[in-house]
């Protein structure tokens, strides 16, 4: 890759904001061909650099150079003239349209749909991808709809393709697929600029590492070269010690601390997905893993056991007590309690503080009321001792919700759960977008509430993760679950093949093979 020319140059990039310092003295380079990683922990500045990249936040100090000339994009659409594309983390598509119209929306000029749609069709076969243009996005799964996303970007004819944690909601096979596409765009020259926490990934795709650490440049890495390991303690600058699983206690017999029979529920989301027969249990100080493609039913089954979905009588049982028709406030009163995937605006109020966010679901547990009227020294004092077990990166608990970084709200928002000393509490995506340090500090957190006596469900889609953690694993699929087993003994490909869809026979042929 070294003979290469370099297609963008980033020199002594410098972007404040009041009270942090997002990028500070940041200097890269990309070479044409090249799919180069940016690491760092959340808050690291990963984020900010490349929306400088992208024209959607324009730097303080410093310059950037595209193929030699200046380049300081004033909006997106410039970038994008010049050949920048970025698909971002979170989708940016419209349910109700589909795929075509989808992608005229991200264009300057769309053709007629006839022949926008021949296009798609064309260029997405040619990379591997294959998307019919006249599907509603509604209908498509996760992984299809990053397809959506990377074509609209291709028809572009990008020389720099900008990538936001793009395999944070797809099977390993999906993974495996777009891997393909890239190392093809790689090979005709199209630069890619990656960002993942799966450093794993990272390893096997990349060609070159920048590492950032609060905003400065602490190293670069040929990451085929360098360990996973060895990437994320340049990533935090110390030595990382993955989770420890304290030895099993015996809490009393078989009973169940969370009992679910028969869960049928109605998805109130558009396109959602409805449970159906969702049946499992869950002990005290056992970690049960439920993986699935996102679209299949996690957020319908969060909801209805949150409360926020009423369910049938019986259906939903918690430290021996039937919950169907409690809400939120008394599933918690009793224990009960979750962590949402949607951190910002289901966990936590973009725009309250860190210690108001911390009395919404605080205040009965922690006991955040006197006489009728909330007790903010207690709030405060709850709010700020999330903040120093969880290390989450903020200037104080009087910060809006909306101020943090995505993975440093996560950790305030799975902290604040865990250390209301629950018996049953359910996390959705525990530690999506969350790097390697924190994501091993969640974990452990969760195994040390585990080994205290409370049943817990992790939903995710990170398998490594439910492989690490849990001690019984189920797949979610079109609003099903599978029969929970030990995760002794499960392989990768064999969960792959159950979040695609396959059942039993396949399953157990894998086994053997």
């Amino acid at each position: 890759m070294s003979e290469r020319p370099i297609l963008l140059s980033v020199e002594g990039i410098t972007k404040a904001y009041p009270g942090v310092v997002a990028n500070s003295d940041v200097s890269f380079a990309i070479r044409e061909g090249e799919v180069h990683a940016l690491l760092g922990e959340n808050g690291a500045g990963k984020s900010t650099m490349v929306k400088m990249i992208y024209g959607l936040v324009k730097p303080d100090t410093g310059r950037m150079t595209w193929k030699g000339g200046d380049y300081a994009p004033a909006a997106p659409r410039v970038a994008r003239a010049t050949g920048v594309a970025m698909v971002f983390q979170h989708f940016s598509l419209f349910e109700a349209l589909n795929v075509a119209e989808n992608v005229a929306l991200g264009m300057e000029n769309p053709p007629p749909m006839k022949q926008l749609a021949a296009r798609i069709k064309a260029v997405s076969e040619e990379y591997g991808l294959p998307l019919d243009p006249s599907r509603m996005v509604g209908d498509l799964s996760a992984g299809e709809r990053q397809r959506v996303e990377i074509i609209r970007c291709l028809l572009q004819d990008p020389r720099l393709l900008i990538m936001d944690e793009p395999t944070s909601v797809l099977t390993p096979q999906e993974v495996e697929v777009l891997f393909r596409t890239l190392r093809q765009l790689s090979a005709e020259g199209t630069a890619i600029l990656y960002i993942s926490h799966k450093l794993e990934e990272i390893r096997s795709l990349c060609d070159a590492a920048t590492i950032l650490r609060r905003g400065k440049v602490v190293g670069t890495a040929d990451p085929k070269a360098s360990t996973a390991r060895e990437l994320a303690e340049m990533m935090v600058g110390a030595t990382l010690t993955p989770p420890e699983r304290p030895a099993p206690k015996d809490w009393g017999g078989p009973h169940a601390a969370l009992e679910v029979k028969r869960l049928a529920v109605a998805s109130p989301i558009a396109f959602g997905t409805s449970l159906k027969d969702v049946t499992f249990t869950v002990r005290k100080g056992e970690v049960l893993g439920i993986a699935g493609v996102a679209g299949n039913g996690q957020d319908e089954l969060l909801l209805a056991l949150s409360g926020e979905i009423r369910s049938g009588d019986g259906m939903v049982k918690a430290t021996g007590v039937s919950v169907g028709a409690m809400g939120p406030a008394e599933r918690r009163k009793i224990g009960f309690v979750m962590a949402p995937e949607d951190r910002l605006g289901h966990g936590a109020a973009p725009d309250m503080s860190l210690v108001e966010n911390a009395f919404l679901t605080g205040g009965v547990r922690k006991g955040l009321t006197r006489n009728g009227f909330i007790n903010w020294p207690a709030a405060r004092e709850f709010a700020e001792a999330i903040i120093k077990t969880y290390d989450v990166r903020t200037p104080g608990s009087h910060v809006a919700a909306r101020a943090l970084s995505g993975g440093n709200l996560q950790k305030f928002v799975v902290g604040r759960e865990l250390m209301q000393n629950p018996d049953v509490i359910v996390i959705n995506q525990p530690t999506w977008g969350v790097d390697a340090a924190a994501a091993a500090a969640i974990r452990q957190a969760i195994l040390d509430r585990a080994a205290e006596g409370a049943a817990v469900v992790v939903i995710s889609q990170d398998l490594e993760e439910l492989l690490e953690i849990a001690d019984t694993f189920a797949v979610l699929n079109e609003g099903r679950l599978t029969a929970p087993r030990p995760v002794k003994g499960l392989t990768i490909d064999q969960i792959g093949l159950m979040m695609g869809g396959a059942h039993g026979m396949e399953v157990a042929h894998l086994a053997e093979a």
